[in-house]
């Protein structure tokens, strides 16, 4: 089951450079200008560090390039730009960007992962920049981030404001998790009770780590989106629309209609 749904975001990154001024006492004249000129010189010498991305870290238990696997759709879903791995009992829900479809969010009982891929450099990974830049963007939301290492590294734990269906304010947990990859990086959302409860969110990191990223050969700037097509037997519902008889799948044995949990959309 497919459920389809409209989302837009952007980031820009920011830098500041500082100065050092220093000032000479007792001397003058020549003798100040050649200390000075000596100080400009040790200056133009050191330059001030430049912050620059790190190399990808190995993957030993994935997320795999599809390079890395010989048979990426056996027990995956095709979506083109990813395969998405199938479990019994999922609802695959996918998201668009104009006419692109970007994002899949896989809904297991009451939790949520959703994937987006998007290319980088070859030789950095912007999971880094990536994270300073979520946690700008919710913080200035008025939310609190928690920055920890667990189990698929370092990641973000966010209590997000939400407005609640009754109109009041309340507070949403997600994790944001990452993986920089060859050329690609692959972000997961992770909501509902798998934000919350550590037992919960087994499965859906072990979805995150068996999905296989399709970079393509193509020219892309660093942070494109990864097109994500639908397969060829998918069946699209529009949010919110039930449906009383489900056929099986081949992806999973069965994907039951299953309610919406929290979610985020796009924070970039």
């Amino acid at each position: 089951m497919f459920g389809r749904r409209k989302k837009s975001g952007s980031a820009k990154d920011e830098a500041e450079a500082a100065g050092e001024t220093e000032q000479f006492e007792g001397v003058d004249g020549a003798d100040a200008a050649a200390a000075a000129d000596a100080a400009d010189a040790d200056d133009s010498a050191e330059p001030a560090p430049r912050r620059t991305n790190l190399p990808p870290a190995p993957r030993p238990d994935g997320p795999w390039d599809i390079s890395e696997v010989s048979r990426p759709d056996e027990g995956r879903v095709d979506l083109g730009g990813i395969f998405v791995p199938a479990v019994e009992g999922m609802e695959l829900r996918v998201e668009v960007a104009g006419d692109a479809i970007v994002a899949a969010t896989v809904v297991v009982r009451d939790s949520a992962v959703q994937l987006q891929a998007f290319a980088a450099p070859k030789k950095e990974g912007i999971w880094g920049e990536v994270r300073e830049e979520i946690a700008t963007g919710i913080t200035q939301q008025g939310g609190i981030i928690d920055e920890v290492e667990g189990p698929l590294g370092w990641e973000l734990r966010a209590q997000v404001p939400v407005q609640l269906p009754d109109g009041t304010g309340g507070v949403q947990l997600v994790r944001f998790i990452g993986v920089d990859g060859p050329r690609w990086f692959l972000r997961g959302v992770i909501s509902g009770q798998g934000a919350v409860q550590p037992e919960a969110a087994g499965l859906l990191e072990q979805i995150f780590r068996d999905t296989v990223v399709v970079r393509g050969e193509g020219p892309m700037a660093p942070r494109d989106p990864i097109v994500l097509k639908l397969p060829d037997d998918a069946q699209m519902v529009a949010e919110g629309v039930q449906q009383e008889d489900q056929e099986s799948s081949r992806f999973s044995g069965g994907m039951g209609q299953l309610q919406r949990g929290p979610e985020i959309t796009e924070v970039r």
